[in-house]
């Protein structure tokens, strides 16, 4: 390290680091992908040996829970089976024993029959016959929905036809044990006599002896694509090691970044241009969805190397350089867009598509790159920040989707996005953005960056619980230094 006498300037050579180029980038990303489709591949390669190896019954049969089926009707038919036809090439592998292996279909509570037949053979049987067909079934909790079919009794009980390749009737319990065959079959409840008014308790049943192939296929596919996709992560976060000369800030603002204890090691600045148009905001959320798309699949990109990361501070107590310059990049990345839209919209400068950060832009982002970290609070961190990340979900909203009688989303605003309307609102009509709203939701985006920070392991300095930068935020000055830094 060498000290200019004249500009009080150092100059030292750390590695290299080359810039974010596309191709890193879409490194990053892809191997991020990939490694959640392993991660997915190989939960369920182990979801299924776990089934294969510890829920079947005695009998070897892998069985639905017994649940209630009952209708008014003279019979309960279900949905059409349509295994592979007999003439498909190089298909009826799958209905060997080996593979595919018995079904089981049980009933009981009362004098039942149970049968298994070609649905041709069975809807020739039920033309015209009152029956309820199993349409649908919701397993937490158990709920059939059933289509019903008007009409009379049927000609004879279900015993006396000779259609079917597996049934069972009388009193008690009634197993009917069928051995898969090409074609198209259907599943017959009735009474045992054909009278009305059915009621059984039903399980249904089967070898699955393909499960245990499936389980090792899955878990050989995911090992396959997570080792793939920690090729792409390398390849895409490493650094060049050939060392070169950079200029860096002043001594003192450089000191006084480094060694003041009280400076919080992420700042987020954002100029309010001044003219901001009245109108633009309207359909600014149309103009970002580009940087919405790219940042949803650097998001998931940032989750899977913190993943990488915390392993590397367990054992070396350092965050990789490399992972960490990309991760700071995606927030800055997120902060411009944020600053663009709607949770600040402080500036009608459209947002570059870039990591790295600019330094004419209104909207500045910078991170500290931690020398030594506590190898265990990655463990935690996510413990500790629950507090923070309640006020978080009230600052910025949130969405979901689920299943509930129906598929659907659901979504609540955030407090940040409801001062930015309004002060949008008071924007169209006054051509004015008050000060004050826009420093409000700085400050709450400020604290939101810090606990992403804090959550994303680049800091163990614990989120203060404050909007404004305060006196022991970074300055300009300190934020120049710190973006040099990092």
């Amino acid at each position: 390290m060498a000290i200019e006498p004249t500009t009080g300037t150092t100059t030292t050579t750390p590695p290299a680091r080359a810039g974010w180029s596309a191709g890193r980038i879409a490194l990053l990303i892809v191997g991020s992908v990939l490694a959640l489709l392993g991660a997915g591949l190989l939960a369920g390669g182990c979801g299924l040996l776990w089934a294969d190896q510890t829920q079947r019954d005695d009998d070897g049969y892998l069985s639905t829970p017994t649940e209630r089926l009952e209708a008014s009707s003279y019979a309960i038919v279900s949905e059409p089976i349509d295994l592979v036809e007999a003439d498909t090439s190089g298909a009826d592998w799958l209905l060997s024993e080996d593979v595919l292996g018995d079904v089981r279909v049980r009933a009981s509570d009362g004098d039942l029959f149970v049968g298994i037949g070609p649905t041709s053979d069975v809807e020739d049987y039920l033309q015209g016959v009152e029956h309820h067909r199993l349409d649908d079934v919701d397993f937490d909790p158990f709920r059939p929905r059933y289509d019903a079919t008007a009409g009379g009794p049927p000609a004879a009980p279900p015993r006396e036809q000779d259609f079917w390749v597996a049934s069972a009737s009388g009193p008690g319990e009634q197993t009917v044990i069928w051995n898969p065959e090409s074609g198209n079959w259907s599943a017959v409840l009735m009474n045992a006599d054909g009278s009305p008014g059915i009621s059984a308790d039903v399980s249904v049943g089967a070898e699955a002896d393909f499960l245990i192939w499936l389980a090792v296929g899955l878990l050989a596919a995911g090992s396959i694509v997570l080792l793939g996709a920690a090729g792409l992560i390398f390849l895409g976060a490493r650094e060049p090691g050939a060392p070169t000369a950079v200029a860096v800030a002043p001594v003192t603002a450089a000191a006084d970044v480094a060694s003041a204890p009280t400076v919080y090691p992420l700042a987020v600045t954002g100029d309010l241009q001044p003219g901001l148009s009245r109108w633009l905001w309207l359909v600014k959320w149309l103009l970002a969805i580009p940087h919405y798309i790219l940042l949803a699949l650097l998001w998931v990109a940032f989750s899977l190397l913190t993943l990488v990361a915390a392993v590397a501070i367990l054992f070396t107590r350092r965050y990789p350089r490399g992972i960490f310059d990309f991760n700071v990049g995606i927030l800055r990345w997120t902060w411009r867009v944020w600053f663009y839209s709607y949770w600040a919209n402080g500036t009608d400068r459209y947002p570059p598509f870039t990591l790295s950060e600019s330094s004419d832009h209104p909207a500045r982002l910078a991170v500290v790159y931690p020398e030594h970290l506590n190898r265990w609070l990655p463990l935690v961190k996510w413990l500790l920040a629950i507090p923070h990340l309640i006020l978080v979900g009230l600052f910025v909203g949130g969405w979901g989707w689920g299943a509930g009688d129906e598929w659907g989303a659901w979504g609540f605003a955030g407090l940040v996005g409801i001062l930015v309307l309004i002060a949008c609102v008071i924007l169209l009509f006054t051509g004015r953005y008050p000060p004050t709203l826009f420093n409000f939701a700085l400050g709450l985006d400020r604290w939101t960056f810090r606990v992403a920070a804090y959550v994303g392991l680049m800091t163990d300095r614990y989120p203060p619980f404050r909007l404004d930068m305060g006196p022991h935020e970074p300055t300009e000055e300190t934020t120049l230094a710190m973006t040099k830094d990092s």
